[in-house]
């Protein structure tokens, strides 16, 4: 699955990498793919609930090497 719009925020420790993405979300249009890469590690926690609350969809949450990958589907 290819994102429309990838952003790294390798290095910015909680809540940065919430907040940013949230920022990154807001001019796209519904149905958009996002990437976001992140080295925090409280990322997949912090992800997950952000997603559930804003009623984005977490396609997809990996981790390898201590950087994690976040595929969000604005609602």
């Amino acid at each position: 699955m290819s994102a429309d719009l990838a952003i790294d925020l390798s290095g910015l420790n909680c809540p940065l990498p919430i907040l940013r993405t949230k920022k990154a979300l807001a001019p796209l249009a519904s149905g958009t793919l996002l990437a976001v890469t992140c080295t925090d590690p409280a990322t997949p926690t912090d992800f997950a609930a952000f997603c559930r609350q804003t009623g984005n969809e977490l396609v997809e949450s990996t981790a390898a090497d201590n950087t994690f990958h976040f595929l969000i589907r604005k609602r």
